[in-house]
């Protein structure tokens, strides 16, 4: 039996976010909590929370689930549990232990096919050395699937969204452009094998030569796009960031999706979310703009530094906004 899973998923075929300004309105009540041991919680919108345990150990936790991007079960398995490792990862910590989060429309789907969605996120949890020892699973007419990751990290080693400053340069660990090729998978069934290697590539590699390496600021490119993140990170360190539209690097048939219209609805809410604090320069089209905005899923860090065998996209300023050249 043939099932195409991307139909039963109702955002758009990539792993879209609520549209980040709703999403910021609705948990705005929450931030500015007091409490000595918590190293970073709501405020800033970081990848994960940190809380200190010891003075040499924080302890990270996260959560990340979503619909299907992909048909294939197993694939659909390993890219949600590497997209939720990767928010440890963001925070320069190691993941060790993971829980199943799981919602399946029983009487639609086979019980069997949910199996290979968990297999799939086993399999990537134990390349990275996290073991999963549960979870929780609802009957939901949507299927849906992630982790809950609790991770550790040297406190004083933390990379965070708001530990940036000018005149660092701008690293991408990762292309931009899988959630135009995820979103053409949905309405065509054309499969990119591309993209489901690099949504299954773990950012643990990174993670540890930017901790290696002293850099302090970082997140991780997923549901906000490129720029959304970008922007984030920005605002939460009180500077400002110049992008060089030609040194991002892009996914092989990328452009082309763009091009053809893949666009989904989380890429363009993106897009309108952070295109009032964007100075696009001479010749930066809309289609750029669209796919700085691509909402990506388990997409790389966006390193403030610069790390080894990894592009350099642009550079921190002082000041605000985004500059795109």
């Amino acid at each position: 039996m043939t099932i195409r899973l991307t139909g039963y998923a109702h955002g758009g075929g990539c792993a879209c976010k609520i549209p980040p300004g709703e999403l910021e309105d609705a948990v705005r009540g929450l931030a500015g909590q007091a409490h000595d041991r918590v190293l970073v919680g709501l405020d800033d919108g970081d990848d994960a929370a940190a809380v200190l345990v010891r003075d040499d150990l924080a302890v990270l936790s996260t959560a990340d689930f979503f619909t299907p991007v992909v048909d294939d079960a197993y694939d659909w398995g390993r890219i949600a549990a590497a997209n939720a490792l990767s928010d440890i990862y963001a925070m320069g910590g190691t993941p060790v232990v993971a829980i199943n989060l799981v919602g399946w429309p029983r009487e639609t789907l086979p019980m069997e096919l949910m199996s290979e969605v968990l297999r799939g996120g086993l399999a990537v949890a134990q390349q990275a050395g996290c073991p999963v020892i549960g979870g929780h699973s609802i009957d939901d007419p949507e299927p849906k699937y992630g982790m809950a990751v609790t991770g550790v990290a040297d406190p004083k080693k933390l990379l965070r969204n708001d530990s940036a400053v000018p005149g660092l340069p701008l690293t991408l660990t990762k292309p931009i452009g899988v959630g135009l090729l995820n979103n053409r998978h949905k309405r065509t069934g054309e499969v990119s094998v591309e993209a489901v290697e690099l949504m299954t590539r773990l950012n643990r590699d990174a993670a540890r030569e930017a901790v290696e390496a002293g850099v302090r600021a970082a997140t991780d490119v997923t549901g906000f796009g490129l720029l959304g993140h970008l922007h984030k990170m920005c605002r939460a360190s009180g500077v400002g960031a110049v992008i060089d539209r030609g040194a991002v690097p892009v996914i092989g048939g990328a452009v082309e999706a763009l091009r053809d219209g893949f666009v989904s609805g989380g890429t363009q809410r993106n897009l309108d979310w952070v295109r009032p604090h964007l100075r696009p320069g001479p010749g930066i089209t809309e289609d750029d703009l669209l796919l700085l905005a691509d909402a990506q899923t388990s997409g790389g860090l966006l390193i403030a530094g610069e790390l080894s065998g990894y592009p350099v996209i642009g550079h921190t300023v002082p000041g605000s906004g985004v500059e795109v050249r």
